[in-house]
């Protein structure tokens, strides 16, 4: 199989970079691999919205600008925080004309939310479920794109790599278990987050890290993978596994965070209170838990007009309204979730990796943008403005002098038995569990130096595992994920000063 731009991951960082450059290349072939089916994605299951800068009255890039750095606290790039936001507007416009559709205020404006650590209300949102909004429109006009080819359940397994140059990815097609190699001109990653290396994540099932671990495996630079956002606010719920999002809107449009005595206690942390960046709210909930001995807060919308609440917030009201939470008379149960890495495959301002022909953008990425807390809502921005800037710089490009002779060799699966499901499923949550309890909102060197043994321990047995049984893609996700917490726990180590999501004990506001 050969494409001549091939992009792996369907969210809206990928779907957006191969609708422009196929309608920029009519002739040449585009392929989208998806893991799973074509909309499944984090894109999917972003509640909040867009930060942008729509009402220069009020709001400006300038104000957008210190809002991202405060919140990256002195671990952003400048000159990239500048670019994405003042490239914002531009993007969000296209999003409008590919058919998504923004929730709009009496006076025909766009409806404009306020998250925390946002000094203006700037975020555009479709009710909260603005990522399926966007993953539907873009993906009707993908759908309309002759020259883009969507390859439904097909794992990247590694890249293919020549002379220090990317050349495509070994391709395992899920359905018959198959694997190819499948060349490609210029390959991008968007693969998205690693949510599952913790388990109890906001991300999908999806999110295991995948695009880092093979960057990682064919020698690319990996930066600041210790900075792990957690969402403040995931609901509460002891007889699910699933975790469902309180989104950090319903903060904004007015919710208190309370204790299980009823004090609002995030002013005694911030001055913003509720509305102070994810890692004070997240750190500010973990002592509150820690120290009252509780399993979670709550979050109290009792004084909010549940009519409003429920147009805005329809999937979240229903969602309470079945677990029998009745949003105007009870408050919602909340705890911390892994929500978002803020590092990952390092990239410059137009998505380049370090190893040639090989791009990355949208969670896998580390652009420079986020720093050590990402600015909620940031997130499907940058995923706009570096496919945009990645789209640029490859479509004056010539793809002749990419062509290679080199055959790469065929991948051998020939009398080997495919690995015990109950196995993998085993060793996945020992470790998750060893992730959560000792790789969380707050570390400390002792239990990292730890856990790393042990998962380094847990790396070995996995790889003699992987190389002696059919290839699939648990056993193969298992492996990335692996190597994803390794690399966090390597960084958390050798950071010593403490900054955004990232905590030590020794020095931190829980001591």
């Amino acid at each position: 199989m050969r494409a001549d731009y091939l992009i792996i991951g369907s969210g809206v960082a990928g779907l957006t970079l191969a609708l422009k450059i196929a309608n920029y290349y009519p002739g040449r072939k585009v392929v989208i691999i998806t893991k799973s089916e074509k909309g499944e994605s984090n894109t999917k299951y972003a509640q909040g919205g867009v930060a942008v800068v729509i009402n220069e009255i009020e709001d400006s890039f300038d104000k957008h600008i210190q809002d991202t750095l405060i919140a990256g606290d002195g671990i952003c790039d400048p000159e990239i925080v500048e670019m994405v936001i003042s490239e914002g507007p531009r993007r969000f416009r296209e999003l409008v004309l590919w058919g998504a559709k923004f929730d709009k205020n009496p006076d025909g404006g766009f409806d404009l939310g306020k998250e925390g650590g946002h000094s203006e209300n700037r975020v555009v949102h479709h009710k909260d479920q603005t990522g399926f909004e966007i993953e539907r429109a873009i993906l009707k006009q993908v759908g309309r794109t002759k020259n883009i080819t969507i390859l439904e359940y097909h794992f990247a397994l590694d890249l293919l790599m020549h002379d220090k140059k990317c050349y495509g990815v070994y391709l395992l097609n899920e359905n018959d278990g198959t694997i190819e190699v499948c060349e490609a001109g210029y390959t991008i990653l968007a693969t998205g987050g690693i949510g599952q290396v913790y388990g109890h994540t906001t991300n999908p099932e999806i999110a295991t890290g995948d695009g880092i671990a093979m960057t990682y495996r064919a020698k690319g630079r990996i930066k600041d993978m210790e900075f792990i956002q957690f969402h403040p606010t995931a609901l509460y719920d002891k007889t699910s596994s699933d975790t469902f999002l309180i989104s950090e809107a319903v903060r904004g449009f007015g919710a208190f965070l309370r204790n299980s005595a009823g004090h609002r206690f995030m002013f005694d942390y911030d001055a913003r209170g509720e509305l102070a960046s994810r890692d004070i709210v997240s750190q500010s909930i973990y002592k509150e838990l820690k120290e009252n001995q509780e399993k979670c807060v709550y979050l109290d919308c009792t004084h909010l007009n549940p009519e409003d609440f429920n147009r805005h917030f329809p999937m979240i009201y229903s969602h309470c309204k079945s677990l029998g939470i009745d949003i105007a008379k009870e408050w919602i149960p909340v705890i911390p979730a892994q929500h978002y890495l803020c590092g990952g495959i390092m990239v410059d301002k137009n998505g380049k990796t370090s190893i040639e022909h090989l791009f990355a953008c949208g969670e896998c990425s580390r652009t420079g943008l986020h720093g050590a807390n990402r600015l909620a809502s940031n997130s499907l921005l940058e995923a706009l403005v570096f496919s945009d800037r990645i789209f640029k710089y490859i479509a004056g490009r010539s793809l002749i002098s990419l062509m290679l002779t080199y055959e790469f060799p065929a991948w051998s699966t020939v009398g080997k038995a495919e690995i015990a499901p109950d196995y993998l499923k085993q060793k996945k949550e020992e470790l998750q569990l060893l992730m959560r309890e000792n790789v969380g909102i707050v570390r400390n060197d002792a239990d990292l130096i730890a856990v790393q043994k042990k998962i380094v321990d847990l790396q070995e047995e996995v790889e003699v595992k992987y190389h002696k049984h059919k290839v699939t893609t648990p056993l193969c996700e298992l492996r990335n994920m692996i190597q994803v917490a390794l690399l966090i726990i390597d960084e958390s180590v050798h950071r010593s000063k403490n900054c955004g999501g990232f905590l030590k004990v020794n020095d931190c506001l829980i001591s």
